[in-house]
Order: structure tokens, then C-alpha cells, then sequence
């Protein structure tokens, strides 16, 4: 099975040659078309290039084995990039809102040439396009909990986001009503901020040692349950470490067990739990003398 670095190699690589087409394919359009819309959606495409050689060198980073300086593993530097391309992103959302607020602020003062149909068809084109990788990445990053690549795939859906006020603004312009360019890219800035925002938070979570949520702590409790010989649990802690889970745990056993069985049920507890959460990276276990509270 591919680790986390081999799959994010090869999602990057498939977005890297994409948006490289992509892009060169919708500046063609952009400038035969006389569209200035679709020049810059071309442009909102190449940035992703340089986003997905962010995540490949990233996710490598952060899977580095632990050395002697980082005794816990770089798990935490995917977060690091999730952050940088989540203010990307919101850059992006940003500089989209503040075309969208100058044309409307300009309105008035000339009329635009309607651009070519071209243009619309690289629209379409793109938006399918950008769909697609949107979706394809964000499986592999749900598959690998991959806050980075996860980050990358909601590049892709701002891309397809622009595309589509780049194909109002177009059909629009074509039809008469050039306002609709820049109101469609108010609209898709609030987008790209709201996904940012999200990207944001869910990265400094995980740089901050967040717990793990209820649902996931609740399952731990019911797997190490399953030990009959485990008594109760008196102590659960879990947190996150980048991508990673860490877990801190106290199990009440019969305190007339030998210290020899004790140690061998808590390497059981601690299998079990590895084995059915395959993000655990580490569970530091404490056996209890069991009491009746």
C-alpha cells in the first residue's frame, strides 16, 4: 500500500501536468478570444502549479523519519504548508473580490468588446477540468488524512469557482450585461475565504495538540473495552500531531495480577488500538490497580 508521501507524489504530479495544460490552454483561448477574463483565470490556474510543488515538497518534509532534533517525527510540517496554502488561497479570494470591486467601481466609463465564444468553450472546459481534480484530490487526501493535500484540492475548487464567474462574465459580456463579471467574482471571493478560513483553522488545530473529536475518542474507549481483562478506563488523552494521533491513556486491571500479566495486557490494549486506528502513531499506556470508586 502507498504511504502518505508516495500518494501525495503522484497526486501532485497528475495536478502538476493538469494545471500546466490548463493553463496553457486557457491563455491561448484568453488572448484569440480577446478575453481578459479568461487571460487571468489562466493565470489563477498557473499559481496552482506552484501550490501542488508546495504539498510534494511539504508532505515529503513531513515524512521524514524522527532524527535526534525531532524526536517526535515532522509530522508537523504538513500543517505548516497547509497554512501557507490556505494564505494563498485567501490571496487568491482577495485579489478575485478586488477585480470584481474595480470593474464594478469602472463601470460606466467604456464598454467592453464581447469576447470570442472561444473563450466561452475554454470556460466550460475549465471548469470540468478543475472539478475533477478537485474531487480526485480530495479522496486521496481524505484517504491519507492529508491536511496539505486537502489544502491543494480546495485550490483546485477555487480554479473551478473562477472559471465559472469567468463564464458569466464572458456570456454576459456576449449578451449585454457586462456587470455580471464582477458581481460573480464578489461571489466567488466569499468562496475561496469561507474554504481558506477552514483550511486555516483545521491546520492550527492540528499544530496546537487539538484533541482528537468525541466520536473518535468514544471508539478508542470501546476498543480497549473489548480486553475483558481491562476493568475500566480511568484516564483517556489523545491529541493530534500533525496528521498524526497521539494517545495517553490509564487502564484499571485486578491489582492481585502479576506485574507480568499486567505488561502483557497493556501491549495488548496497546495493538489493539494501533491496529484499529492506523492514524495512532504512539499510546503511552499506565496500568492502575483496579478500586471500586
Amino acid at each position: 500500500m502507498e504511504n502518505q508521501a508516495q500518494v501525495a507524489s503522484r497526486v501532485s504530479s497528475v495536478s502538476i501536468a493538469g494545471n500546466t495544460a490548463l493553463s496553457a490552454a486557457k491563455l491561448a483561448a484568453g488572448l484569440l478570444a480577446h478575453s481578459g477574463a479568461m487571460v487571468s483565470d489562466a493565470i489563477h490556474s498557473a499559481s496552482d502549479v506552484f501550490s501542488s510543488i508546495i504539498v510534494l515538497i511539504g508532505v515529503r518534509m513531513s515524512g521524514k523519519e524522527a532524527d535526534k532534533d525531532h524526536p517526535f517525527g515532522h509530522e508537523r510540517l504538513e500543517c505548516v504548508v497547509a497554512i501557507l496554502l490556505a494564505v494563498i488561497l485567501l490571496a487568491t479570494g482577495l485579489f478575485i473580490g478586488y477585480g470584481g470591486v474595480k470593474k464594478i467601481m469602472d463601470a460606466g466609463e467604456g464598454d467592453l468588446a464581447a469576447p470570442g465564444a472561444l473563450a466561452l468553450i475554454a470556460a466550460v472546459v475549465s471548469i470540468l477540468a478543475k472539478e475533477a481534480m478537485f474531487r480526485y484530490t480530495r479522496r486521496w487526501a481524505r484517504k491519507v488524512n492529508s491536511g496539505a493535500l486537502m489544502a491543494d484540492a480546495w485550490h483546485h475548487r477555487s480554479d473551478a469557482l473562477s472559471s465559472v464567474g469567468a463564464f458569466i462574465g464572458i456570456a454576459g459580456a456576449r449578451l449585454g450585461l457586462p456587470v455580471l463579471d464582477p458581481v460573480a467574482s464578489l461571489v466567488i471571493c466569499l468562496f475561496i475565504a469561507k474554504a481558506a478560513f477552514d483550511i486555516f483553522r483545521d491546520a492550527v488545530d492540528k499544530m496546537v495538540d487539538h484533541s482528537c473529536d468525541a466520536e473518535t475518542e468514544a471508539a478508542i474507549r470501546r476498543r480497549v473495552l473489548d480486553n475483558p481483562a481491562v476493568r475500566r478506563v480511568d484516564l483517556l488523552r489523545t491529541r493530534e500531531f500533525g496528521n498524526r494521533i497521539y494517545i495517553d491513556l490509564e487502564i484499571a486491571l485486578d491489582g492481585a495480577m502479576p506485574l507480568e500479566d499486567a505488561h502483557r495486557i497493556a501491549e495488548q490494549v496497546h495493538d489493539d488500538v494501533e491496529k484499529s486506528f492506523p492514524l495512532v502513531k504512539h499510546i503511552m499506556i499506565h496500568v492502575n490497580p483496579f478500586r471500586e470508586r
